[in-house]
């Protein structure tokens, strides 16, 4: 028997909140959408996870996300100003075989 077709995620909370708010059952959803009354038990049961996963968070810190960002904008700034005086020293250098270029200041 060929697998029904995914359902979007947009059609999926949709049918979820449809669920919560107590306008259908879990099984007139499942119909109507063509599916298990345990996928749209697994769809909920995930909806109120992610749910309870983003109030637990809350204002309590940065996220992951934000850790990796705010580290990689550390690395970038380290490696930039490292780059920056490099770029000086090869300057002084050269400026000391060559003579001090018309453009130097």
């Amino acid at each position: 028997m060929a697998r029904p077709p995914a359902v979007p995620a947009e059609e999926k909370t949709r049918i979820v909140l449809s669920v919560l708010a107590g306008e259908v059952t879990v099984a007139e959803a499942a119909r109507r959408a063509k599916v298990s009354e345990q996928s749209v038990g697994n769809w909920k049961r995930a909806f109120l996870e992610a749910g309870k996963t983003g109030l637990a968070a809350g204002k309590s810190g940065p996220s992951t996300r934000e850790q990796q960002l705010e580290a990689q904008i550390a690395d970038l700034t380290q490696a930039l100003g490292e780059a920056h005086l490099e770029a000086r020293v090869w300057k002084k250098s050269a400026e000391g075989r060559l003579g001090p270029s018309r453009t130097s200041r």
